[in-house]
């Protein structure tokens, strides 16, 4: 039976200092099973389902009436399992990302069997993370953790561009946010339809900011005028 998994891969700056962290930690303390991980936060999952058409439908449905779903990265944290302790940068979502994923889980919860417990949580107790190391760490993990906690940590900012479904490890689809439509395998892997994404993203902004100038030089009214004219001949 096929295996799945929901997931956000990080993109840009956040997806190059995720990386960079990944290869320095590896290599300083010889951490394996890293090297060619994507940088992601995991969403819902892994998984199995005996209707794939209506898991992609739910997920569809869900997706397109969001609008800009924004989080930060915030840092470093940790899972102290007795065995297998797991060390991530942590996520702090809005709340329009909180929302959406405990939707997500909602809407896919009956018709799926999650091996994640994660999955069968409320909006707020949901711990969003990515991973930067996890695999034989436990007698090193007082040296990466001491290690970490000496570096100043930028404020990466980052828009949900794209929601990943993984089948088997491998992209079954992908929904762009900014052409509000499903991608196949073919599509997301497509670097002209990554730059038009990007180019989407770019224009947005550059309208949200002229909205903005406008707004900040919209014409006093009459009243602002007079009061000014007060004011100048006191």
């Amino acid at each position: 039976m096929a295996h799945y998994l929901i997931e956000f891969r990080l993109r840009g700056f956040a997806k190059r200092y995720s990386q960079e962290l990944i290869k320095e930690i590896g290599r300083k303390f010889r951490v394996r099973g890293m090297k060619d991980r994507v940088s992601h936060i995991s969403l819902y999952g892994p998984f199995t389902t005996n209707d794939e058409r209506k898991m992609v439908s739910e997920i569809l449905n869900l997706c397109r009436r969001q609008d800009r779903i924004y989080f930060s990265l915030k840092g470093f944290n940790y899972f102290n399992n007795p065995k297998n302790k797991v060390i991530y940068l942590d996520v702090a979502p809005s709340e329009s990302f909180k929302l959406f994923r405990y939707e997500l889980a909602s809407k896919l919860r009956p018709i799926t069997k999650s091996t994640s417990n994660e999955d069968k949580k409320n909006k707020d107790s949901f711990e969003f993370h990515s991973t930067i190391a996890f695999k034989d760490i436990d007698n090193k993990f007082n040296g990466i953790w001491n290690y970490l906690s000496k570096k100043n940590v930028p404020n990466i900012r980052q828009t949900l561009l794209r929601l990943t479904i993984l089948r088997n490890g491998k992209i079954l689809n992908e929904y762009d946010f900014l052409h509000k439509r499903l991608f196949n395998r073919r599509q997301a892997l497509n670097k002209q339809l990554w730059f038009r994404t990007i180019s989407i993203l770019k224009q947005k902004a550059h309208q949200q900011n002229g909205k903005i100038q406008i707004k900040q030089t919209k014409p006093r009214g009459l009243w602002d005028k007079f009061k000014s004219l007060l004011v100048k001949f006191k």
